[in-house]
Order: structure tokens, then C-alpha cells, then sequence
């Protein structure tokens, strides 16, 4: 069976899921952008939410795209904004307001 690596890629203004081959060439890839929330001159922030919501749908949108590929994906990578923190609350599993 031929397997896959996917990678989710959590940008500034984007989410993205894609898949590789052994080779490392892109099968396929879903992408969404995401709202910016601009507080202030300098300062970009995100409703966690909503990434985590856009981050599940560019994975859907890549296994309803090619049915079946979830189970040829043998490891999935994430990248995201190095700059970027974000904490939950273990009590309630939702995301902290600042």
C-alpha cells in the first residue's frame, strides 16, 4: 500500500492541510483562510476556534477530495506561527480569553 505524509500548516492569515508522497511531492492540499483580529497597530490575534474549526475542515476537505486517504496517511506534521501562544482551560477544554 502506498502511504502518505500529511502536514497541517497554520499561518498568519491561513490553514492548510496537505499530503506528500515517499518522493516528497504534493498530492493534495486544502486551504482556508482565517479572520485576523488587529487589536492594535503592530498586533495580530486569532479566535482559537476558528483555527482549530478551519484546521478541521482543510483535513476534511483533503479526505472527501481523495476518499479513502485517510488510511494510506501514516504520520501528520504541524507547523505553525512560532510567535503564537494559546492556552485552554483544563477545567472547561475551551480556549482562555486574555
Amino acid at each position: 500500500m502506498t502511504r502518505y505524509v500529511g502536514a497541517v500548516d497554520q499561518g498568519t492569515t491561513s490553514t492548510r492541510f496537505m499530503v506528500f508522497d515517499h518522493a516528497g511531492r504534493e498530492v493534495t492540499r486544502h486551504q482556508l483562510e482565517h479572520a485576523q483580529i488587529l487589536p492594535q497597530a503592530g498586533w495580530v490575534e486569532h479566535d482559537l476556534e476558528d483555527i482549530w474549526a478551519s484546521t478541521l475542515k482543510a483535513i476534511r476537505g483533503v479526505l472527501k477530495a481523495r476518499p479513502g486517504s485517510a488510511k494510506k496517511i501514516a504520520a501528520i506534521g504541524i507547523s505553525n506561527q512560532r510567535e503564537t501562544s494559546c492556552f485552554w482551560s483544563k477545567k472547561t477544554k475551551a480556549p482562555l480569553s486574555r
